[in-house]
């Protein structure tokens, strides 16, 4: 491989060069900045707001590749044929200058040809982002054949006023210029879990194990009311059974229901120092190479290669030890900063209901339980229908069809079943909604 940069070789294949900066040239094993960002472990996001591993004058400064500055890096460089496989690689450190950074909504008015004056300023990238298009496209086609879950759940997306207060919710859209990113990242992020593993040098793996098969089989008994069914072989499942029912419920009314539920079957993905393949995007390796300004498992192997390409007597045994430790604290710090990003949005869902109170929903039932009925409304918002707020009926819960049914009318409320709902309770300081059924007229 002796050309660098995004574009196609002599031979056909496509060249890729994902270029990170290079944050461990300036977070210095042991030093202030570096004993931080382990105590931190991860950047943690909150609506309109960060809190960073490392300090802005980092993240937005020296790290951030702006336009027309020369910025160290590190790079993989890949050649990839067309049916999507890395045929060569390459890993080296660099000093680059972006020419210039673009937005995911004018690369997709680009792409998608939606927007004369965007495709004028950039006519001379044309043809550069319709390649990549291409590209991202066979990746993840050859993804999708291996068992790549596509589980496709909206964020939410939280709008706040100047005073930081709730003013509008809605789903986080994305475009196929999003996934042209995320399928270069995940491609970079395989290629050097896979090129280190077999250097045989400490590391830190992105690790999803295999569900365990007693979920799976629980999972298929609610599946079965729908038609669908993973098969288990063995006592194992491949990622490709549930591709499959993934791919089956794709535009129907039970497919966020069914993802949420598959979702829930999987285990957690963490950081680990034996490679364990990750099951979710169906790769025998993986591990997070592209974001070490917010996450120290990048910006420790951002290290390790440093020292890789320096081949100081006695790096490895040094970084043995801090590979297996860091890897656990990180898996740590990644699972509070979830919880706290998951209750600040709680907080922030209810606080945007406080003055819906009486008002009417379209809402789905996402999920049943032996006290009632959780419905979702569009912009994502969820609350709780108890039984006592469900009319004047008593209904008796069905575990393993995840039903409700009515004791005298034999109405039946499943997951995935649309209702009108009235909002009756938002409570910021109790991170709680309710709502009640409105009843159809009979």
């Amino acid at each position: 491989m002796t050309q660098s940069g995004f574009g196609k070789a002599d031979n056909g294949n496509y060249l890729l060069d994902v270029h990170i900066a290079d944050v461990s040239h300036y977070v210095k094993k042991g030093s202030n900045l570096d004993n931080e960002a382990i105590f931190r472990g991860t950047s943690v996001y909150m609506f309109d707001r960060v809190i960073p591993m490392l300090p802005i004058e980092l993240s937005n400064g020296i790290c951030s590749l702006n336009a027309g500055q020369d910025r160290f890096a590190l790079s993989c460089l890949m050649e990839i044929d067309s049916k999507g496989k890395v045929v060569a690689s390459d890993v080296y450190k660099s000093v680059i200058r972006v020419t210039q950074r673009m937005s995911y909504t004018d690369v997709n008015k680009i792409i998608t040809n939606s927007d004369e004056v965007v495709m004028k300023k950039y006519e001379k990238y044309k043809d550069d982002f319709k390649l990549m298009e291409e590209l991202a496209h066979i990746l993840k086609n050859r993804r999708v054949k291996a068992g790549y879950l596509n589980l496709d759940i909206p964020e939410s997306k939280i709008i706040l006023d100047e005073n930081g207060r709730a003013i509008d919710i809605r789903k986080y859209e994305t475009t196929f210029a999003n996934e042209i990113i995320e399928q270069f990242m995940l491609t970079a992020n395989e290629t050097i879990a896979e090129k280190f593993y077999w250097l045989n040098v400490p590391f830190i793996y992105r690790v999803h194990e295999e569900p365990d098969i007693d979920k799976v089989k629980e999972l298929n008994k609610f599946l079965w009311n729908f038609g669908y069914k993973i098969h288990i072989n063995q006592e194992t499942v491949h990622p490709t059974e549930f591709a499959k029912v993934l791919e089956e419920v794709k535009g129907k009314p039970e497919e966020k229901v069914i993802s949420n539920l598959i979702l829930r079957t999987l285990k957690l993905a963490k950081y680990e120092h034996e490679n364990k393949g990750h099951f979710g995007i169906a790769s025998k390796f993986y591990c997070h190479f592209t974001s070490p300004i917010r996450r120290y498992p990048d910006l420790f192997i951002h290290r390790m290669i440093s020292e890789y390409f320096l081949a100081e007597p006695e790096w490895q045994a040094q970084f043995e030890a801090d590979s297996e430790k860091y890897a656990k604290s990180s898996s740590e710090c990644e699972m509070q900063a979830t919880k706290a990003e998951r209750e600040a949005e709680s907080i922030k869902k209810a606080e945007f209901m406080e003055d819906k109170i009486g008002e009417e929903y379209e809402a789905i039932i996402s999920s049943i339980t032996p006290f009632g009925m959780f419905a979702e409304l569009e912009n994502t918002v969820e609350g709780l229908i108890r039984f006592e707020n469900m009319g004047d009926e008593y209904f008796i819960y069905d575990e393993d069809k995840k039903q409700l049914i009515g004791e005298h009318s034999k109405r039946v409320f499943k997951i995935g079943d649309q209702v009108t709902i009235r909002v009756i309770e938002a409570s910021k300081a109790l991170r709680r909604i309710s709502f009640e059924l409105v009843e159809e007229e009979r």
